[in-house]
């Protein structure tokens, strides 16, 4: 029996022949894996339909759409030699199948959102899995639960449910164009999180093809495997194909509002006591602290704290725990705005109110920035000079912003050892650093920039790991290129802490040849 060591290599090795042996172009590998595909499909669902090779007219157009980040829309980006669009799951077992018969990397993509690029960027010969055509939705109220195909958007689910219940919802991201097969195996975070923990924590069952290219549900997969796909990044073990999730209860009228304060009107004071109860609201409040700059009159930069809210509750009561809590923010009832949860989607979306819910289906999202995001943990109060050296930084910097997310609430409910998501008890905000940036050529000083806050960063957040959420993809937590299990365990234990083990035990059972990988996957002993 091949170790996972040889066996990695010898898939390194085919790799190299790959690229530099002149009998083998790219163009016969790729013929190679087209009649491969054409072969072990299902007749009654051609595959033909689905693959899409660089002179197809609609290549381009696939591989852009689900590109989130500028940065890799460059035409030095490394390109697949094709695409699978995959329109059944047939589909999906031919290419796992054809790929390993070949000794192609595989790359997942449902939503794009992989902030670096590893769902669609390899830099050995590399083809794409994208499961965007795989989007249906069935709700079932009187069940509570629904059935969501991996390349379904998040925006989707939350317009079936309406569709279905004024007083339903699921617990996942704000932005409507996630895919729900990399967000919700990478955890699911979102602003219903105090009340009813992570999209993860409402996963009742799976189907996923495994490296044989079977199709396993909860019952067949087992536990070990179910527990690592619930927030141990499915793309490691596997493909998504779709999930079964338990819906929860909301009221038909919640309460929302952003109100925003520069440091001469209270921004420090309020960023030190919104740090200090966040976690002990009311577990109805989501209340979310942006910490970004902003101009003053004469140009000069400042600091601004701005709060979003979703209380599933009246305005008066939400005014009432804001200004008890916060009183230097001094909330005003008329800045608070009542509508449905639907309709709350779309406020913490950026849509204009009014926007009518349809919006949440549009898939088209411009492609308009270059961006970097990284991630912390805060578990102890940041003083309020920590709060004010923070906010130079900001100022100095003069790029991105730091949105700082409570838990508490049903968080600090749920062993950390549910999931393989750890970050639960004790944790008080999880911060997303944020960089945006529309100037080409500037790539590495902005994220020279990024960096520097983070550096700033270092005293306030957790330590020994230093925490870090997967959805918030950072390879500058450390990356594979080996997939040694030392290297794995330089950003495994900051995703998952002490659950990283026991990912590296079920990936080893489950794809001991280390078939399903990428620069941060799980890697085999």
């Amino acid at each position: 029996m091949w170790t996972s060591s040889s066996s990695s290599s010898i898939l390194t090795f085919f790799s190299l022949v790959l690229l530099f042996s002149p009998c083998v172009s790219s163009a016969n590998v790729q013929q190679s894996f087209t009649q491969c595909l054409t072969s072990n499909s299902d007749p009654k669902f051609p595959i033909s339909e689905a693959i899409l090779t660089p002179d197809n007219a609609s290549f381009l157009q696939v591989l852009n759409t689900y590109i989130r980040n500028r940065i890799f829309l460059s035409p030095t980006t490394p390109k697949p030699l094709l695409i699978v669009a995959a329109k059944h799951a047939s589909h999906v077992q031919s290419t796992v199948v054809c790929a390993k018969r070949v000794a192609l990397e595989i790359r997942i993509r449902s939503g794009g959102h992989d902030y670096e690029g590893l769902s669609y960027v390899s830099q050995q010969p590399f083809i794409i899995l994208d499961l965007f055509n795989l989007r249906a939705i069935n709700v079932d109220i009187p069940t509570e639960t629904a059935s969501v195909e991996a390349g379904a958007t998040m925006g989707e689910l939350y317009y079936a449910i309406a569709n279905q219940s004024k007083t339903h919802a699921f617990p996942a991201g704000v932005c409507p164009t996630l895919g729900a097969g990399g967000h919700i195996s990478g955890g699911g975070y979102g602003n219903l999180m105090r009340k009813f923990g992570l999209s993860v924590d409402h996963v009742l069952d799976a189907q996923i093809v495994n490296v044989e290219g079977k199709i396993l549900n909860r019952q067949q997969m087992g536990e070990d495997l179910f527990w690592a796909i619930r927030g141990g990044g499915g793309g490691s073990f596997g493909v998504i194909l779709s999930w079964k999730i338990k819906l929860v209860q909301v009221p038909a009228t919640v309460t929302v509002f952003e109100v925003g304060r520069k440091i001469a009107e209270g921004a420090i004071d309020i960023s030190w006591e919104w740090q200090n109860v966040v976690d002990k609201l009311d577990e109805n409040l989501y209340l979310r602290m942006m910490m970004q700059t902003a101009s003053e009159e004469n140009g000069q930069k400042t600091g601004k704290a701005t709060l979003v809210a979703l209380f599933l509750g009246p305005p008066e009561k939400l005014v009432e725990i804001v200004n008890q809590n916060i009183p230097s923010l001094k909330l005003q009832r008329q800045e608070c705005i009542e509508m449905s949860w639907i309709e709350s989607t779309l406020f913490w979306a950026n849509f204009p109110n009014g926007t009518a819910p349809d919006a949440l289906l549009k898939r088209d999202k411009p492609t308009g920035s270059y961006l970097k995001r990284r991630s912390d943990y805060v578990r102890d109060v940041i003083s309020k000079k920590g709060i004010e050296d923070i906010w130079k930084v900001l100022i100095e910097i003069g790029v991105g912003g730091l949105t700082c997310n409570p838990q508490g609430g049903k968080m600090n409910e749920i062993s950390e050892t549910a999931t393989p998501f750890p970050h639960r008890a004790g944790v008080k905000f999880m911060i997303q650093h944020s960089s945006n940036w529309k100037e080409d050529g500037v790539e590495k000083e902005k994220i020279e920039l990024s960096r520097k806050l983070y550096e700033a960063m270092t005293p306030f957040v957790t330590k020994n790991p230093r925490e870090a959420f997967l959805n918030y993809r950072d390879i500058d937590v450390g990356s594979s290129g080996n997939w040694s299990l030392a290297e794995g365990k330089v950003y495994g234990d900051r995703y998952f802490k002490g659950n990283f083990e026991r990912l590296v035990s079920v990936k080893t059972k489950v794809d001991p040849q280390n078939f399903f990988r990428n620069e941060q996957s799980i890697p085999t002993r």
